[in-house]
């Protein structure tokens, strides 16, 4: 049983991660957007945990029946099961609450507002692991009492979900974001751009997982470092690009 007095750290570590890169990525829109949308956009995508975790307990508990190989059957959990899920429960926030808002004006808003979606879900995810570690008992260590080690096990979570986990969600769902921005210059494909960055998004969010879960020794690290960075690279590139796009159309006007 967890204290009630304890619920505040938790929820303060839980949230911290995301608070930290939202204020990274807000500062790349120009033009803010309103605090009551960010926050609104923000308590949506924790929301969107809940049916995450009953989606996700009623998929993996049906492809147990299908009659495919163990090594199949983890890569359908890993890539539908969790990524495409997450990734598309996601979309669904911005779908419902901002594509067809007044203040979604612009195609860069798409990436802010996904990530806002995304970082509101990482929240959510960690806020969820962190009562879970806090419910179980806390073995103390040699030098150090049961509370001490408790404290330390939330701080590193926390630490490693900000440069991990986090992260991830921020940056496959800024790359729907991305394809959704440039929907604004070819409505006609919209949807066919969407399902391009819902397929990418799940791809990266897949990957990830599955390196964090199958490698080993130094590629545990290194492989979901290349992922991040490069995906990080590549939605640094993708704010450019949607910047540049508009900016062309001002002149041309």
């Amino acid at each position: 049983m967890i204290p009630i007095s304890n619920y505040p750290i938790y929820i303060f570590f839980g949230v911290l991660p995301s608070i930290i890169w939202l204020q990274f990525y807000l500062r790349r829109d120009v033009k803010p957007e309103p605090k009551s949308m960010i926050l609104k956009i923000f308590f949506y995508g924790v929301l969107m945990t809940i049916p995450a975790i009953f989606i996700e307990t009623f998929f993996f508990d049906k492809v147990q029946f299908l009659n495919l190989s163990p090594s199949f059957l983890f890569l359908l959990d890993i890539f539908l099961g969790v990524a495409f899920v997450e990734e598309f429960l996601k979309f669904l926030v911005i779908k419902a609450s901002v594509l067809n808002n007044h203040e979604f004006d612009e195609p860069i808003d798409a990436m802010i507002y996904m990530i806002i979606a995304a970082l509101g879900f990482a929240a959510g995810e960690n806020l969820l692991i962190l009562l879970s570690v806090g419910s179980q008992e806390v073995v103390p260590g040699v030098f150090s009492s049961s509370l001490h080690s408790l404290w330390s096990q939330i701080f590193e979570i926390s630490l490693l979900r900000f440069l991990g986990a986090t992260f991830l969600h921020a940056l496959s769902s800024a790359t729907v974001g991305f394809f959704i921005g440039l929907s604004f210059f070819k409505k006609e494909k919209r949807w066919k751009l969407i399902i391009v960055g819902l397929f990418l998004a799940t791809l990266l969010h897949g990957l990830y997982n599955f390196s964090i879960i199958t490698m080993r020794d130094s590629l545990k690290l290194f492989i979901p470092f290349l992922l991040l960075t490069s995906s990080a690279t590549f939605i640094s590139f993708g704010f450019k690009k949607l910047k540049k796009i508009v900016d062309l159309q001002k002149e041309n006007l």
